[in-house]
């Protein structure tokens, strides 16, 4: 006791010193031996006491167990004496019962012996004596069934005797067993607690003597770092020194970490203008490149007489409703513009076109399109341009357009005028203008005092194989004030009808012809070029557009006509040798701009709407069927005609003298006439 005491005054003692020594900022020696041996101590110190306190634990469960072992078997002693009490109460009520039992035999033992019966003829004196008679049967027979009750139950109480007999021996049994698990289950729990006991003395002695090595141990090292902490200080003090170093580098670190940011930053965004520069660089090669090849395969369609196609996508409206139908299914590629992709019944479907417009876009953009088409109009060639698409998809829009926001029949007109006057130091031009709608199978005269009469199509007598239309007016137009008045004339005499798809349907499909004659006043060069606007009625469903009547005899006829076109273009696309341009009023009106002697465009109009993309799908398709059909060059209609033709002195003024810059015009192949005289004019500018 008294060396463990001194043992603890010196551990007292060194864990002092080794505080202060913690106190300090020191970082320990790398290598040093001591300092192993010390970790190595403290690892096996922990070790030890990880140990002691599984071996307690171990021990508490050990307790825990016999514990429950213990209430087990209290547990099970109480249900012992409850079967047992239970047993006797249940024997004694059977004994009780069966006292009773041998009672109530005895009592019918004591009584008189039955009656045996002797059947024989008596005969009755009085009627006292079978009245007695009959009481007595009666009660005789009363007195059986009770001694047959009696039978029965004392078989019953046998019956139970005999079952709470083999009870009792079951139960007996079963306290039998129950004793002798008792006396095995006190068994080997005494048996479990003395091993119990016996590891725990076990473990203690072990855990003592490693103790006991251990301290021994410590003692040693005590010694051993006791002498090494006086050779510490010298290290100390130079760790200390160059500990104060480091902090001083690490408050500097910041700084220098800064600039090392910045000047990576630098040299990142540096790299990302480059990156980005390059990316420009190439993004204007691709476009460039991709005008070049669109540029080249226009060029490859007009020398093909390819009819070119333009796709309009009308943006979505209030009469479109709300809802899931009304959502947007036309999205359009952002890096090229002649690609349209349709979103139909889940399923994208992309088409190809020469040209695709948003909703975004302005009369003034579509009209861009086709203006080359129609300054060479001016050169002497056919020129068609027809609107095809589902009704209220703003074909009407984009032909004719609103007086704010005219469309591309009176943009087409101030383009050929301005042309006109740019050239009228060279040429002298005359420009006239037709209107005609097909209503019903039916050719009208949108200009004439009588729009309500019939016209028909008839071949040229001079056997140019042309068409032309007896009967249809022609005003001469000088101005844009001539436009206007000649536009709103016929709107007004145009046929249009409210459906459930568009308000203000057209019901019939209009053609606008602009003839333009021109004389190169230095050759004597004529040129005659015609200019077809169509807008064409829009294909409808019955059941979408809730037609009736009239109504439905109307849309009827369109979707025949616009069948029939249809036809055509495949015969075309296919090389037929037959052409189906009769089939109908429309085909054959067409068949000038369709049969190769004419530049063709069709601006195709869909609703980028849900609820249309039927519609939408089968425009698109048509437009693609459209796209591929070659018609071949078209020709330049010219001839070259004398000063003094009495045509030339009619309209044309006298000539100007050519100027040496003057444009000369070649006539590459054979021409032909202009309109034939058969068509009657109107050279006033109004209606």
């Amino acid at each position: 006791m008294v060396e463990n005491e001194q043992l603890r005054q010196e551990l007292r003692r060194c864990e002092v010193e080794l505080q202060e020594l913690r106190a300090q900022p020191v970082v320990p020696c790398e290598g040093c031996e001591h300092s192993q041996e010390s970790s190595q101590l403290r690892d096996k110190l922990s070790q030890l006491q990880l140990e002691v306190a599984e071996n307690k634990g171990m021990l508490s469960e050990l307790n825990l167990e016999v514990q429950q072992k213990t209430d087990r078997l209290a547990e099970v002693e109480l249900r012992l004496k409850d079967c047992l009490a239970e047993k006797a109460q249940e024997e004694e009520r059977l004994s009780r019962r069966l006292r009773d039992s041998h009672e109530t035999i005895a009592s019918l033992r004591a009584q008189s012996p039955p009656v045996k019966y002797v059947i024989k003829t008596v005969e009755v004196e009085s009627s006292k004596t079978k009245q007695a008679l009959s009481e007595s049967q009666t009660r005789n027979q009363h007195l059986q069934e009770q001694v047959a009750m009696q039978r029965q139950v004392l078989k019953e109480m046998e019956q139970q005797l005999q079952n709470s007999h083999q009870l009792t021996v079951q139960l007996r049994a079963q306290i039998a067993m129950y004793e002798a698990e008792l006396e095995r289950a006190h068994g080997q729990m005494l048996e479990e607690m003395q091993s119990l006991e016996e590891d725990k003395n076990r473990a203690i002695e072990e855990a003592f003597a490693r103790a006991q090595v251990e301290m021994k141990a410590v003692h040693e090292n005590l010694a051993g770092v006791r002498t090494n902490l006086l050779t510490l200080q010298p290290a100390l003090r130079t760790l200390t020194n160059d500990y104060n170093g480091l902090k001083r580098q690490v408050r500097g670190f910041p700084l220098l970490l800064q600039e090392a940011l910045r000047s990576v930053k630098a040299e990142i965004g540096q790299a990302i203008e480059e990156v980005n520069s390059n990316n420009q660089e190439l993004l204007r090669k691709y476009r460039r490149e991709l005008q070049l090849r669109k540029k080249c395969h226009n060029e490859l369609v007009r020398l093909k007489g390819n009819i070119r196609v333009i796709a309009r996508v009308r943006p979505v409206t209030k009469e479109d409703g709300e809802g899931p139908e009304a959502t947007n299914a036309v999205t359009f590629d952002p890096d090229d513009d002649s690609i349209i992709h349709l979103l139909h019944k889940g399923k994208p479907v992309s088409f190809e076109l020469d040209k695709v417009f948003s909703p975004w876009a302005s009369q003034q953009d579509v009209f861009q399109e086709v203006q080359a088409l129609i300054t060479s109009c001016i050169d002497g060639f056919n020129v068609c341009i027809f609107a095809y698409g589902q009704t209220g998809a703003g074909k009407t829009y984009t032909m004719e357009g609103t007086p704010e926001n005219p469309g591309i029949n009176q943009r087409a007109l101030q383009l050929l005028f301005s042309e006109v006057q740019e050239k009228a130091s060279d040429w002298q031009y005359n420009i006239t203008v037709s209107a005609a709608e097909i209503y019903n199978e039916v050719l009208r005269d949108l200009l004439g005092k009588e729009p309500q009469e019939k016209l028909e199509i008839r071949l040229c007598p001079d056997g140019s194989g042309q068409l032309y239309v007896p009967g249809l007016t022609e005003f001469q137009v000088q101005s844009v004030d001539d436009i206007n008045k000649v536009f709103e004339f016929g709107y007004n005499n145009r046929t249009t009808e409210f459906t459930n798809l568009n308000e203000h349907s057209s019901r019939s499909h209009a053609l606008l012809i602009v003839t333009v004659r021109g004389v190169d006043c230095s050759t004597g060069l004529r040129t005659t070029g015609k200019l077809n606007l169509v807008d064409l009625a829009g294909s409808e469903r019955v059941g979408k557009s809730g037609a009736e009547g009239n109504r439905l005899r109307e849309a009827q006829h369109i979707n025949r006509s616009l069948s029939a076109l249809g036809d055509v273009i495949a015969a075309l696309r296919s090389r037929q040798g037959h052409v189906p341009f009769r089939n109908s009023k429309l085909t054959y009106l067409l068949q000038d701009s369709l049969s190769g002697d004419s530049k063709t465009l069709m601006v195709v109009q869909v609703s980028p709407v849900e609820k249309n993309t039927s519609e939408t799908l089968y425009s698109l398709k048509f437009a693609e069927r459209v796209r591929s059909v070659e018609l071949g060059p078209g020709s330049r209609r010219t001839e070259l005609g004398s000063w003094s033709s009495q045509e030339h002195l009619e309209w044309e003024p006298a000539c100007q003298t050519p100027q040496p810059t003057a444009r000369a015009h070649s006539a590459p192949g054979s021409g032909t006439s202009s309109r034939p005289g058969s068509i009657r004019r109107k050279l006033q500018p109004s209606a």
